[in-house]
């Protein structure tokens, strides 16, 4: 069982960055490829970055590419999204997830292990 704990979320004025936080405990980390996903009021949770178990293979959804940034800290059983130039549309609750898997994955299905979630406010 692994526990995913994020934190970093907050309100932010258009054009601000956030760097969220995902700390993992209970497993073996670097087993796990990593994600980010988002929730809107309303709409479903869609995929907003993914990272393999070593960092080597990152990918984005279009809608953040150039904005965000995903890495990871396999000592500290972290990984992180570094958001910067946030838009309103960005405003959702943030989720980390794990998946036992080697590659990327872009399928909130396909995640074993997620967070509780940490709320990221983008004001106009």
């Amino acid at each position: 069982q692994v526990l995913l704990v994020e934190s970093g979320g907050g309100l932010v004025q258009a054009g601000g960055s956030l760097r969220l936080s995902c700390a993992a405990s209970g497993g073996t980390f670097r087993s796990y490829a990593m994600g980010w996903f988002r929730q809107a009021p309303g709409k479903e949770r869609q995929f907003v970055a993914t990272i393999t178990w070593s960092g080597a293979l990152t990918d984005y959804a279009d809608s953040v590419k150039g904005r965000f940034t995903i890495s990871r800290d396999n000592a500290k059983n972290t990984v992180y999204l570094q958001m910067n130039s946030l838009k309103p549309e960005d405003t959702a609750v943030y989720y980390c997830a794990a998946h036992a898997g080697a590659g990327v994955s872009y399928d909130r299905h396909e995640y074993d292990y997620w967070g509780q979630g940490t709320q990221v406010t983008v004001s106009s």
